[in-house]
């Protein structure tokens, strides 16, 4: 998820007037403004819901002697993840409207990355409710 506010999500090419638009987790902006174009528009939401996605994914890692906490923090985060891909999702939609409504804009591996972070983190609180399983069955037979 770190990674995501580093690499682009979403970019756009009109070939008539040869402009791009951009979508990073900070900004949807022209890629070569010239005067008279719209301002970047800041997209913070992106960015925030990422960083703090990594933030719970690390905290939960830490977490490995309370693994019902761990279960939960996998809970918070599966929906911090699909707030940022719903986030990718309403700025490439602004982003639709910028530029020349007929060409459809391309998704770059920013926008694959959380898609790899939630399946990650399914598998995560699939393997830690096992181990919790095994954990349980082992207390019985003692």
């Amino acid at each position: 998820m770190l990674s995501v506010v580093f690499v682009p999500i979403w970019s756009k090419l009109d070939p008539a007037s040869g402009q791009e638009l951009v979508l990073t987790a900070t900004t949807l902006a022209y890629a070569h403004a010239d005067a008279g174009m719209s301002v970047p528009t800041h997209t913070y939401a992106i960015a925030a819901l990422a960083l703090l996605s990594a933030a719970v994914a690390l905290f939960e890692i830490a977490q490995y002697r309370n693994r019902f906490l761990q279960l939960k923090l996998g809970m918070l985060n599966l929906v911090l993840i699909v707030a940022t891909l719903g986030a990718c999702f309403y700025y490439s939609g602004i982003g639709e409207k910028m530029l020349n409504i007929k060409m459809p804009g391309t998704y770059e591996a920013g926008f694959y990355l959380p898609t790899v972070a939630l399946l990650l983190n399914l598998l995560a609180n699939r393997f830690i409710r096992r181990d919790e399983q095994l954990v349980r069955s082992m207390d019985r037979l003692r």
